[in-house]
């Protein structure tokens, strides 16, 4: 159905082993027999939680991010381990950045961040369900949680502290919500 779209990959060059991501250069048959080269970047995939407090605040991050060189305000996330289950990786970086425990979560979607040059996909799950745990972030990471209203939320977004697809998302998300309850 797709074969005239599909790009055949010819040979892998692997280019950088990292700790989160792996970099390569695939050459491809083109559709129209041509050749070219597509620059990938491999990621093992993550987690992005909507939590929300009992008193209806969506609970996010402030953390500096090196590749925008600011702090911006996020939902709590994290990398997957190789063979990790989502939902249990979802459980532990929700009390590893906040320090809340999700009761459960609720699988919403999932979405890959940059499909033209990357296959992160992004877990995305939501609670309502807290309860006090213990914050332990990881020891390169240093983050300050705080909790926002929707309206807040929205602020936020117009001044760009927040700036990312996951936590926009997350917005949206919560204004479905809102609109239909």
């Amino acid at each position: 159905m797709d074969e005239h779209l599909y790009e055949k990959t010819i040979s892998t060059t692997p280019i950088y082993k990292g700790r989160v991501i792996d970099l390569e250069i695939d050459e491809v048959e083109l559709p129209d027999g041509k050749t070219s080269k597509r620059e990938l970047v491999r990621h093992p995939g993550a987690v992005a939680i909507i939590a929300v407090t009992t008193e209806g605040k969506l609970v996010v991050v402030r953390q500096y991010r090196k590749a925008l060189d600011r702090v911006i305000v996020e939902i709590p996330a994290g990398k997957l381990e190789i063979n990790e289950d989502p939902l249990e990786c979802a459980m532990r970086e929700l009390e590893e950045e906040t320090g809340y425990k999700a009761v459960s979560l609720q699988y919403v979607t999932s979405f890959y961040t940059s499909p033209g040059f990357a296959d992160e996909i992004v877990h995305l799950y939501f609670t309502d369900s807290l309860r006090h745990g213990t914050c332990q972030t990881d020891d390169d990471e240093f983050v300050e949680q705080i909790e926002i209203t929707l309206e807040e939320a929205l602020e936020l977004i117009q001044t760009k502290e927040i700036y990312d697809a996951k936590t926009a998302y997350a917005v949206q998300y919560l204004q479905l919500l809102h609109i239909n309850r």
